[in-house]
């Protein structure tokens, strides 16, 4: 069978049903993971949690996946229907050796995709491009695999969810926690069910929007990152008087939030709070933040005593370095947020909790407790199309050769520090774009700056492109 390369992504693979993904293709790049992880861990019955999301071509390549680890020799744990923070949990906490969730994320409804992990001790290791995608997407190509054991076992299990929820409960007082008013809109997707569960156990009134699990996604796309999918939230907490919203991606590694005033709050900002939190109890921790935006956590950090780590873009390489730093948290500009104690992996949960701790310590507004985190302006990200045969590097380093007198990161891109400003340019790791990040201390300055920037880019013969992830 021939399979579309462009599948294999930077952080997991994904296509479009039934043309690039299906369940031929699902058989193969199944046995490949399989092949590999027997590789990597130096055994040949490997334990396997198997997880999806709720997309309608969900069921179908979930039971082909289940079938082809049995046959492979796996020993399957069919954790069923869960978000992809409960599917790292799940391997994490019964510690199986990996796990493979069908999921294709935020993506539209005829997308279905794979996110796949080994567990390395008290870590979660993300098979991406640096971990060992490549090697899978040959075997792919390849297709040529040892004879089938039909060895394997099937075992079900259904309180992961639950479990999850006690053990990031067990980092608050749950008795000093307010009952807070919540707005939820989970676009049908799956972070509808930890965030029921959570609130189950929280008290508070949660009014929910969209909670049904639905691969067709009826009410908008479950993308946050598209702040025009917010705005139903947002109208929803003005409306109701809610104290925040909260919005999840489609498969709820990600999570945005809306204050009371109905505005939409910057992940950053959460990232700061989560950071002052943290350090409050765990004085001198590391806190990893991606380089798109670094000043608002860099300041909290600095502030509660701890210290700073600047890391690429993408969630595979920030829970490796969260494994590597030893960092306890880390905030991503994208709304992936990451702990230590799930391993280095997501967990919206643990946000949940940390916000409803620090609103009921403080007794101020969602709104009023940011307000004093923020020293830096951001402008959101910004996507460039290039016209075609332009060299982005050559691009790149001639912005650079214009800012011969400010600091230089090329860790992702390049990241241009100045005093009062900071600008970011890097190629997506998921589409040919090129994105601009741009913060000031001052809303003035960055808007100036990034309009000039915008206009250097411009120049080129790029057009501007909705921003993504």
């Amino acid at each position: 069978m021939k399979i579309n390369q462009s599948i294999f992504k930077a952080y997991d693979i994904r296509g479009i049903y039934p043309s690039d993904m299906n369940e031929e293709a699902m058989v193969i790049i199944v046995r490949s993971i399989y092949e590999f992880f027997k590789r990597e861990l130096k055994k040949d019955n490997v334990s396997i949690a198997l997880g999806r999301d709720m997309r309608t071509s969900g069921p179908a390549l979930f039971e082909v996946a289940k079938k082809t680890l049995v046959a492979c020799g796996a020993e399957v744990i069919d954790i069923g229907l869960v978000s992809t923070p409960t599917f790292y949990y799940s391997v994490l906490k019964y510690s199986y050796d990996a796990g493979i969730d069908i999921t294709a994320s935020h993506n539209p409804k005829e997308w279905a995709g794979i996110k796949f992990v080994k567990r390395d001790g008290n870590k979660i290791v993300k098979i991406g491009k640096s971990t060992g995608m490549d090697t899978i997407k040959e075997m792919v190509l390849k297709d040529s695999f040892p004879e089938y054991t039909n060895a394997g076992t099937v075992t079900e299990r259904s309180d992961v969810l639950d479990d999850e929820i006690t053990d990031a409960l067990e980092t608050v007082d749950v008795s000093l926690l307010k009952k807070f008013k919540v707005a939820c809109d989970p676009a049908n997707g799956m972070g509808s069910l930890y965030v029921a569960k959570l609130f189950e156990r929280v008290g508070g009134e949660l009014i929910k929007m969209n909670f049904e699990l639905d691969g067709t996604f009826p009410a908008h796309q479950a993308d946050p990152l598209d702040f025009n999918n917010l705005i139903p939230l947002q109208d929803k907490v003005k409306e109701v008087g809610a104290d925040f919203g909260i919005e999840p991606d489609g498969d709820g590694d990600r999570v945005f939030f809306i204050d009371e005033k109905g505005q939409v709050v910057p992940a950053t900002s959460i990232s700061a709070l989560i950071a002052q939190e943290v350090l409050k109890d765990h004085p001198g921790e590391s806190i990893v933040v991606d380089i798109r935006y670094t000043r608002n956590v860099v300041e909290a950090v600095k502030k509660n005593g701890g210290k700073s780590y600047i890391s690429k873009v993408g969630h595979a390489f920030i829970t490796e370095d969260v494994n590597r730093e030893g960092a306890y948290f880390a905030g991503e500009s994208s709304g992936h947020f990451y702990f230590r104690e799930t391993g280095g992996a997501e967990s919206a949960v643990r946000v949940i909790i940390y916000i409803l701790k620090a609103l009921s310590a403080s007794g101020k507004t969602l709104s009023e407790l940011l307000s004093d985190l923020v020293s830096s302006h951001e402008s959101g990200e910004r996507n460039f199309v290039l016209p075609d045969g332009t060299d982005s590097k050559a691009l790149m380093e001639s912005i650079v050769a214009e800012h011969e007198e400010a600091e230089l990161s090329r860790l992702d891109g390049i990241a241009i520090d100045y005093p009062e400003w900071r600008f970011s340019i890097r190629t997506s790791n998921t589409e040919p774009l090129l994105r601009l990040n741009v913060e000031a201390k001052t809303d003035e300055l960055m808007e100036q700056r990034f309009q000039e920037l915008t206009d250097r880019i411009i120049s080129t013969g790029a057009k501007e492109k909705s921003s993504g992830n």
